[in-house]
């Protein structure tokens, strides 16, 4: 089943969050993932809101754990650690 990468993120420092998306941008295509949205309008209606919010579709649960997972992106996680508050999910789409 497919399957939904949910990231909620606050920007702490906008700089080190580029070297963040510039690296992590390419692994999540590699392994497949096609962004739905990434920082486009968002209207909160519950909760707390986030400076960025970004969907991305896989095709199964475990190919986006093993995205998260994989070398190049704990390598561009390292810098979205310092420069962000993040909460991430994978959801799995029951169609």
């Amino acid at each position: 089943m497919p399957a939904l990468w949910l990231s909620r993120v606050t920007v702490t420092d906008a700089e080190a969050y580029g070297k963040y998306a510039k690296l992590a941008v390419p692994v999540v295509e590699r392994h497949g993932g096609r962004f739905i949205a990434r920082g486009g309008r968002v209207v909160q209606i519950e909760g707390t809101a986030s400076d960025r919010n970004t969907v991305i579709r896989f095709d199964t649960v475990e190919a986006a754990e093993a995205c998260y997972q994989s070398e190049g992106y704990q390598a561009a996680l390292e810098f979205a650690n310092e420069a962000s508050v993040r909460n991430l999910t994978i959801v799995e789409i029951t169609e």
